[in-house]
């Protein structure tokens, strides 16, 4: 039995009852995709062992201490996604276009010591790479026959009160009529079948993590190199989502529809440190090892949904949650690289890099501004369930054609669920060009990604599509040496 409810509730609830924090959080800032300058792009991003890129400051800082030049350069990008979905045989594809900066920055280089042992130069740089690119557009369709959203619902609005609904999901369904009380108990039922209906969802997704980084490095007897980094990494994350369930085939008794819109938006910073070495073996055989600290998140959600209900008598309803705002702490896990490059003399080189991270390590935590708010307790459990360790391969060369380069590489993300959850694993293979002078440079790059994923429209058996992910990213490099 439905009645009319004015409640008053404070914004710390409101805050509480937002929690949306979740594992793909975690993982989608846990997670980095290469990127800089076209160069270090066009290899595959294996540049460990390489150095000498404005790139490697965000990988392994030591690649800073082969610069013998001081040298300024910038990155512009254009980056086009396309994702394909497969939901019980109903197909959807969309498209997003980006402009974004993969890099900018400037190293300084100061000769100490011309003699051949010792401290033979320092250098100093600092700009911004780019770490991740959050922009794509998902449509996802199909008549699920097992499940409907209001099954999860009708589950956690079960055994509470009408007036002790969640502001934010079951008091919104509510208020709509897509769940009732059953005589007036705290027993629910809805007038949306579990399955034989339409859902679609599409998703729009916006924004980027890119990382400002301070880089001191040195270079002995131009045998060994050594540097650190500070990173501060800062994340913008835009989300607009619109699902939908509607009775196509007009079965379904007074249903005619209903629409799910959420709006999300994080932002933040964090801090890390990153400590690489280079050392050469021998005039063709270079060796690098890099140890990245885990990153110190501290991040804001801002958080809406509204829900609008349409029935056969021509009967509209619309209610929308309040604005919600929390602060929360996110720890990702550190990350450790070896890498090893082969300087074929004048002709070109060939390169590689290793890098091992355990994605169950991510962990959320309140902020000392929500310090007593909500227990995080059982998505770091879920995170430490779900996820696993990742080994990613960088494999690159460089074919030398003086004044022109040729570059080629591949670059193999691992997944990081356990396995049989789900995939994710990404691919890229990459291509550049290059034109190198005494006191300026060109690079161009292309990069192309694939990678797939199970996606959950929410957590009731039946709902997983399939989603497959293409990405194209067209880079330009400009730089000057002084």
């Amino acid at each position: 039995m439905k009645k009319i409810k004015l409640t008053a509730i404070l914004l710390i609830v409101f805050s509480v009852s937002l929690i949306a924090q979740n594992k793909m959080d975690a993982l989608r800032y846990s997670q980095i995709t290469f990127g800089g300058t076209a160069r270090y792009m066009g290899t595959g991003g294996a540049f460990g062992a390489l150095g000498a890129d404005f790139s490697t400051l965000s990988v392994n800082p030591a690649g800073i201490g082969l610069y013998k030049s001081s040298e300024f350069s910038f990155t512009p990008s254009i980056y086009i996604n396309k994702t394909e979905s497969n939901f019980y045989n109903g197909l959807g594809e969309d498209i997003k276009y980006n402009f974004n900066f993969s890099n900018i920055g400037i190293v300084m280089n100061f000769e100490t010591n011309k003699k051949d042992d010792g401290w033979k130069n320092i250098q100093f740089g600092f700009g911004i790479n780019r770490l991740g690119n959050f922009n794509n557009r998902t449509v996802i369709t199909g008549n699920n026959p097992q499940s409907s959203l209001m099954d999860d619902y009708l589950i956690k609005a079960w055994g509470n009160e009408y007036d002790a609904l969640d502001p934010f999901d079951t008091e919104l369904a509510w208020n709509t009529w897509l769940i009732d009380t059953m005589g007036g108990s705290n027993k629910y039922t809805s007038p949306v079948p579990a399955g034989g209906i339409n859902q679609s969802k599409e998703i729009s997704t916006s924004g980027s993590m890119n990382e400002f980084v301070i880089t001191l490095g040195g270079n002995y007897s131009d045998r060994l190199y050594i540097a650190g980094t500070i990173g501060i990494p800062y994340i913008n994350y835009k989300e607009h989502s619109l699902y939908t369930e509607k009775d196509i085939a007009d079965t379904i008794s007074d249903f005619n529809k209903f629409n799910v819109n959420d709006e999300l938006e994080t932002s933040g910073t964090g801090f890390n440190a990153k400590f690489g070495l280079i050392f050469r073996a021998t005039d063709w055989v270079r060796i690098g090892a890099a140890v990245h600290s885990p990153t110190f998140f501290t991040l804001n959600d801002n958080y809406s949904r509204e829900i609008k209900s349409y029935f056969d008598n021509g009967q509209t309803y619309t209610s929308s949650s309040p604005n919600g705002e929390y602060e929360y702490e996110l720890t990702t896990p550190m990350r450790i690289i070896g890498s090893i490059a082969f300087i074929i003399g004048k002709y070109g080189l060939i390169s590689a890099d290793y890098e091992y991270i355990d994605y169950a390590d991510a962990r959320f935590h309140n902020s000392d501004k929500y310090s007593s708010s909500f227990s995080f307790f059982e998505v770091n459990n879920d995170i430490i369930n779900t996820y696993n360790t990742q080994q990613n391969i960088r494999i690159g060369g460089e074919l030398n054609l003086s004044p022109f380069k040729i570059r080629g590489g591949y670059a193999l993300y691992g997944s990081p669920f356990k396995s049989g959850l789900n995939d994710f694993e990404r691919t890229s293979y990459t291509f550049g060009l290059g034109l190198r002078e005494k006191n300026y440079f060109i690079d161009f790059a292309y990069v192309y990604t694939e990678s797939s994923e199970d996606y959950y429209l929410y957590s009731s058996v039946g709902s997983a599509a399939t989603l497959k992910n293409i990405s194209n990213n067209f880079l330009l490099t400009l730089g000057v040496r002084f």
